[in-house]
């Protein structure tokens, strides 16, 4: 084995500096990140967060969910924004994104408003943490302090989306492997689930379950969604419903109250409560509105941590649509 002049192996030494460049990457983000370089920024972000969602509720539920879809695929760097060219393929077009994720325009107000305030200094990864942050606040949820610091991906998967972001139809156990490939535990994939207390889905997404699926399922409940989509694909595939029967538009725990009674509107959903390891969790939140809260707060961060570029790494995007 080498050793080094003071008879420290080589190899342990590599091992510090590799733990150290992983360690500094995180502690980078800080919550005070633009606090000399951008001081308007939070107050820029939210109006232009709030003036989409009381245009379209629903809107909120989909600016949140763009952040879910960039950290899922190779860590919250904003490549989710890049649109494809000739030369270029980018993410908009995976399976799990087509016709589907929505948003991108108010990102794009947000980063002109952003950019007129402090030009060049905003990455369009932070920006949609904040408007994550946000768009929960809005809709009745917590609040937290945002890490930021993160710079924008020069590149995007296509692949990496489509093998990365679970969809409708997995079961519990290949939702908790695909969470836990970005460093979440099973609490924190229900806690983020539980982000499905807003927002709509397609026929497509819920249709084989509403059909299909009659063990764990409330019949009722099957009957009303059936009624605004049918049985047969291509008809009424764009059709929505509510994720959340109760209160669609206010984050709270009804996602979870929903669960237990077996009116989750994807298969997905239900499966955190289908008698598996997550069912506790599950029962936990349904009575227990702060306990989801905090958990949730806690899984943003932790997701908002997973792989973010720094220092040097990346750019600053000046249109979050297209590479520098």
């Amino acid at each position: 084995m080498a050793f080094s002049k003071n008879n420290t192996p080589i190899v342990f030494l590599f091992l510090v500096v590799v733990n150290l460049l992983i360690v500094s990457s995180s502690a980078q983000l800080s919550t005070n990140f633009y606090s000399k370089s951008c001081p308007k920024l939070f107050q820029t972000v939210k109006s232009t967060v709030q003036s989409a969602i009381n245009r379209e509720t629903r809107m909120g539920a989909s600016l949140l969910r763009l952040f879910f879809h960039d950290c899922f695929v190779n860590g919250c760097d904003g490549s989710l924004l890049l649109d494809d060219t000739s030369s270029f393929t980018g993410e908009k077009r995976a399976a799990p994104n087509v016709n589907s994720v929505r948003g991108f325009e108010v990102i794009d107000n947000i980063k002109s408003a952003v950019e007129k305030a402090c030009p060049g200094v905003v990455s369009c990864a932070d920006i949609l943490a904040i408007t994550a942050r946000d768009s929960v606040v809005i809709l009745g949820g917590p609040n937290w302090n945002v890490k930021l610091g993160r710079r924008d991906a020069r590149t995007a998967s296509q692949g990496a989306a489509n093998s990365s972001i679970p969809p409708p139809t997995s079961n519990l156990n290949q939702l908790i492997s695909s969470f836990s490939a970005v460093g979440l535990s099973t609490t924190d994939m229900v806690a983020l689930s539980g982000a499905h207390t807003i927002g709509q889905a397609r026929c497509t997404s819920f249709r084989a379950r509403i059909y299909n699926e009659t063990n764990n399922i409330d019949s009722s409940f099957a009957t009303t969604r059936q009624r605004n989509c049918p049985r047969n694909s291509g008809s009424g595939d764009n059709n929505l419903a509510p994720l959340d029967l109760q209160t669609p538009t206010k984050f709270d725990n009804n996602y979870f109250k929903n669960l237990v009674s077996k009116r989750g509107l994807l298969h997905s959903d239900q499966q955190l409560f289908n008698g598996g390891s997550a069912d506790s969790i599950v029962t936990s939140y349904s009575n227990n509105p702060s306990s989801f809260s905090s958990d949730f707060v806690t899984a943003m961060i932790k997701m908002g941590d997973n792989r973010p570029l720094t220092g040097s790494n990346g750019e600053i995007r000046k249109n979050c649509r297209t590479r520098n």
